[in-house]
């Protein structure tokens, strides 16, 4: 029984300091947008804001069925070595709570959100130096927010293209058969003009509900819009990534004067490392018990600290 006692008191004491080290906070910064300030006990000047990627990506980095639980990994880990973070919920996915989505909701919408979230803490004045962290199609969103006053972006598994051409690249490699009908709808795209006629196999891509939004993503290439950023710039990117290859990563970094790049052996586009083979890769997208890459966090760490 004394064992046991002087085990639990142990055990009690470790999940202690272990909660002591960082503190959250839930805020509301706008109508839409909702999120967790994470804040080391010990008090830090620099905030870092992420930016979660494509689809209803919530403050977690999860969705409904892919919960890999990575950028509140991400941000703990961020804690853990004195950096304070803010992590929100897309605006979809409260508009999905509240049964009430947007059917006119443009990119351009994610861009103002991120901008409040960058407003919010700079009228705060809590926070020396900000930061932005994009991972995915957070990526543009977040280069787009730090043409205002920031201390340095961060691009984790950026697209270097507009997102047409990505796409076209991507039907190219896995479906051939359906490249010309995919480059001549976003001809139409490109033209302002809207189309019922393509394949069924591209309806996820081109449903009438999407192609207003795709007309105002498409319009923004990355490489232009990180050639105007004059400030530090990280871009990361996995050797292992199924949806951004490194080529996107290189890009970015051939379009800006400012920027480092970091390549990352093995981690794919969850920020996991893969030692598999694809089969391991897709499936670690719904596994909340993966662990973000070490190396992705000290390079994280030491270019906010530099």
């Amino acid at each position: 029984m004394r064992t046991f006692i002087i085990l639990f008191s142990f055990m009690s004491s470790l999940a202690f300091g272990q909660d002591s080290t960082y503190s959250e906070t839930q805020i509301r910064v706008s109508n839409w947008i909702d999120g967790s300030l994470i804040t080391p006990n010990s008090g830090s000047d620099r905030l870092a804001i992420i930016i979660g990627g494509s689809g209803p990506t919530d403050r977690d980095g999860n969705q409904n069925f892919l919960k890999t639980y990575n950028l509140k990994k991400l941000a703990q880990e961020l804690a853990l070595n004195g950096i304070a973070t803010f992590r929100y919920d897309k605006r979809i996915v409260k508009q999905i709570k509240m049964n009430s989505v947007d059917p006119n909701i443009k990119f351009d919408d994610f861009v103002s959100d991120a901008m409040d979230v960058v407003q919010y803490f700079k009228s705060k004045q809590k926070f020396k130096n900000i930061y932005i962290i994009g991972h995915s199609q957070g990526s543009l969103i977040g280069m787009l927010a730090s043409q205002q006053d920031v201390n340095g972006f961060i691009s984790i598994a950026g697209a270097g293209q507009s997102i047409d051409a990505v796409i076209i690249e991507q039907v190219e490699k896995t479906a051939p058969m359906f490249t010309e009908d995919t480059k001549r709808v976003f001809d139409l795209l490109r033209s302002g003009k809207t189309t019922t006629d393509y394949p069924q196999a591209l309806t996820s891509i081109f449903d009438s509900s999407l192609q207003e939004f795709m007309m105002s993503w498409m319009k923004y290439d990355p490489a232009v819009v990180i050639k105007k950023l004059d400030l530090p710039v990280l871009i990361v990117n996995g050797t292992k990534d199924l949806q951004v290859s490194v080529a996107e990563a290189q890009l970015l970094h051939e379009a800006s004067k400012t920027s480092e790049l970091v390549v990352i052996d093995k981690m794919n586009h969850v920020l996991f490392i893969i030692h598999g083979d694809a089969q391991e890769n897709a499936k670690s997208y719904n596994d909340s018990r993966g662990k973000v890459s070490e190396e992705l966090i000290t390079r994280i760490v030491d270019f906010i600290k530099q």
